[in-house]
């Protein structure tokens, strides 16, 4: 009943999703998917890391007999492409493959095998279609919010030290090695994703279950979640507020080498093509989240998820992305989104219910603060800037003091209790 609730509020979200796409002249997600089946995909890599999630059901033959699929039927596609001079791109084979173990679970599989294939058609699907999704996400907050509120994140930023200036002076001093490496980083944030949670779902083709939390979970609910935010707090970032790549929208030409004035801010039009995706960082919350599930792996999974969380925050700041205060914000959103899929998971309890309400409490607290007192955090950056940094920690120290409380419990649990001998009696 519950994945029936699920698929059911997925498919009413994908379809009102469809009809505002359609309102602005644009295909809509299901769309897009649907288009993909025949028509050159818009990211192939993303299909074939469908695949992959997929494939974590399936046993060692079964996969590589669907990687020969989807290479034979992307092999057979690019042929006929080449031949009637289309557009060249892979990714089909990978969709008809998911596609097709979508049927045989249907068709030949039953009882629990049918579920746990079906489980990884979706786990696969849901990827792609949360890609498809944003996409949808960013075009409604760049037609509907025709003003941002970037004026009052500069100023508040002032209280960090605006370090997007900083980091974005040291990113140009890299050159032109230093920007592809952190712009390959920010570009393919997936690829380290699916290396953790491949690692996470190894067992499932032998235990024949998936385990209760791993990082697909995470990574979807911050999709869902954090474009809401978008709707609420419309932000373009500082290199367009306040950069070349603003035109004639821009407040000024001042970024990277200026910081912005701090006048008395008021909400600023901006044109109706830049997504308003800035409040909170998602490219900070998912990467947060991928450090956080590498933890526990091998030490050079952990070395990835440290390495992908430090070049994604160099990479937002010095791009002009993100203001220093989208950055604090993507951590406490992810953290109370991590807390609340692992209190799910195990049952909730107190210190469980404290934290998320702790956590959404700090997070409102900092939009309302970005807002409402900007030019007081302007004012006063050595008050506020260490504040905003503390709320921050106590939330980081919540969590780590809690899920480290729920790891010990749970070991506990597991130890096998001592055998007690039958005491002789005394005659």
């Amino acid at each position: 009943m519950l994945w029936v609730a699920v698929s059911a509020v997925a498919l009413g979200f994908l379809i009102a999703l469809e009809i505002a796409a359609r309102r602005y002249g644009v295909p809509g997600p299901m769309t897009n998917q649907v288009r993909e089946v025949i028509f050159a995909p818009k990211s192939g890599p993303l299909l074939y890391t469908g695949m992959a999630l997929m494939m974590v059901v399936l046993t060692w033959r079964q996969r590589f007999v669907a990687v020969g699929a989807a290479i034979g039927i992307d092999v057979v596609f690019w042929l006929v492409r080449w031949a009637v001079d289309a557009q060249m791109m892979a990714g089909n084979g990978a969709l008809w493959v998911v596609l097709a173990h979508g049927v045989i679970a249907v068709t030949r599989r039953t009882g629990r095998d049918r579920v746990l294939l079906l489980k990884g058609v979706g786990l696969g699907l849901l990827l792609v279609a949360g890609r498809k999704t944003g996409d949808i996400w960013l075009l409604i907050t760049s037609k509907t919010r025709p003003v941002v509120l970037d004026q009052y994140v500069a100023a508040a930023d002032h209280a960090l030290g605006s370090p997007s200036l900083l980091v974005g002076r040291i990113v140009e001093a890299t050159g032109t090695v230093g920007f592809h490496v952190l712009d390959w980083v920010y570009v393919q944030l997936g690829v380290a994703a699916v290396v953790v949670a491949l690692y996470q779902l190894r067992n499932v083709a032998v235990e024949r279950r998936f385990p209760g939390h791993h990082l697909v979970r995470t990574f979807l609910v911050i999709g869902l979640l954090g474009p809401a935010i978008y709707m609420i707090f419309p932000v373009v970032g500082p290199i367009y507020a306040y950069g070349a790549d603003g035109g004639h929208w821009a407040v000024a030409n001042l970024w990277p080498d200026t910081p912005p004035p701090v006048n008395t801010p008021h909400p600023m039009p901006f044109d109706g093509i830049t997504p308003r995706n800035c409040m909170p960082s998602l490219h900070t919350a998912w990467a947060t989240a991928i450090f956080i599930h590498s933890r526990k792996g091998p030490r050079t999974l952990q070395c990835l998820g440290a390495f992908w969380l430090i070049a994604t925050l160099g990479a937002t700041l010095g791009f002009g992305y993100h203001y220093g205060a989208d950055i604090v914000a993507g951590v406490v959103f992810t953290l109370t989104i991590e807390t609340a899929l692992r209190a799910l998971d195990r049952g909730w309890d107190r210190p469980g219910i404290r934290l998320v309400v702790y956590g959404a409490a700090v997070f409102a607290a900092l939009l309302a603060s970005y807002r409402y007192l900007s030019m007081e955090m302007a004012g006063h950056p050595w008050v506020f800037g260490p504040l905003l940094i503390l709320a921050m920690t106590s939330v980081v120290y919540g969590f780590v003091r809690t899920t480290t409380r729920w790891e010990r419990k749970a070991a506990s649990a597991h130890v096998p209790q001592p055998r007690r001998e039958p005491q002789p009696e005394l005659v």
